[in-house]
């Protein structure tokens, strides 16, 4: 065989060879993240929904959510205590995903369709998009369901305040409280309840009632300003001291000047 037929095969085989080698590293699951599905729902550009099943309502809307959420099949869900938790989410497997993640909150449940898969986001259009290479929004937007990678990050939110919303209903005898903007895990295991006149130990737990609403169902004979104790997933704690003020009313929000838990 003449020797310029010799090296063109040869130049050819390796060509091959390196763009399956090329191929296969972009698209093999790194081991810092896990597979799961993702879907997008709402309109274009959109939030998904406003409000949602964690009860964070227009919040989800505004600055430090901005759009970039998502809502949780039932393993990422959890009955609730999945809510403010945060994930970066990328795609490599569709022609339009750049393969960059995108950091997303959980703020909704997906029970609907998503219980097919073990882990499933139901993105909203802002979040699911901004996985695609710029220009690729549309096509991307009708991939169906993609294939994803996904890992839990720590939740960061500098400069905003942990706000305690006062729900509507709340009174001298019930008190429920929406808690936003979780720093770390996102997510709280339990949450107390103490009078600042009541000594040290003497922390009430509250309930949590639905998504990231928490509730004391009966605080009569309690006197505020009140202090809330947060634990959070990883059983760091943070006392937010008389946030809640004496003359707090249903339908505000209180915030606390500590964010870091310890």
């Amino acid at each position: 065989m003449p020797h310029f037929i010799t090296y063109f095969l040869l130049f050819s085989t390796l060509a091959i060879s390196c763009s399956c080698i090329n191929h296969k590293n972009f698209t093999q699951s790194d081991p810092d993240w896990s597979p799961a599905g993702a879907t997008k729902y709402g309109e274009p550009n959109g939030v998904g929904i406003t409000g949602g099943a964690c009860g964070y309502a227009s919040s989800v809307v505004q600055p430090p959510f901005s759009s970039l959420v998502s809502a949780g099949g039932p393993s990422l869900f959890k009955s609730g205590k999945g809510c403010g938790a945060c994930y970066e989410v990328k795609c490599t497997e569709n022609a339009a995903c750049s393969g960059n993640p995108v950091t997303i909150v959980i703020t909704d449940s997906c029970p609907g369709g998503c219980e097919s898969q073990p882990v499933h986001f139901d993105m909203s259009d802002t979040a699911f998009v901004a996985m695609a290479i710029p220009g690729n929004a549309n096509q991307l937007r009708t991939a169906g369901v993609l294939n994803v990678q996904y890992r839990r990050v720590e939740c960061n939110y500098p400069g905003v305040a942990l706000s305690f919303g006062v729900r509507p209903g709340s009174s001298p005898y019930y008190f429920e409280t929406l808690i936003e903007y979780v720093n770390g895990d996102g997510t709280l295991s339990t949450v107390e309840l103490k009078q600042a006149s009541a000594s040290p130990d003497s922390w009430l737990s509250m309930q949590q009632f639905w998504g990231a609403v928490w509730k004391l169902q009966d605080t009569s004979g309690l006197t505020a300003p009140f202090s809330l104790r947060l634990t959070d997933e990883s059983g760091n704690t943070l006392v937010a001291d008389n946030v809640i003020p004496a003359d707090w009313q249903p339908g505000h929000t209180y915030q606390s000047a500590v964010t870091s838990f310890v």
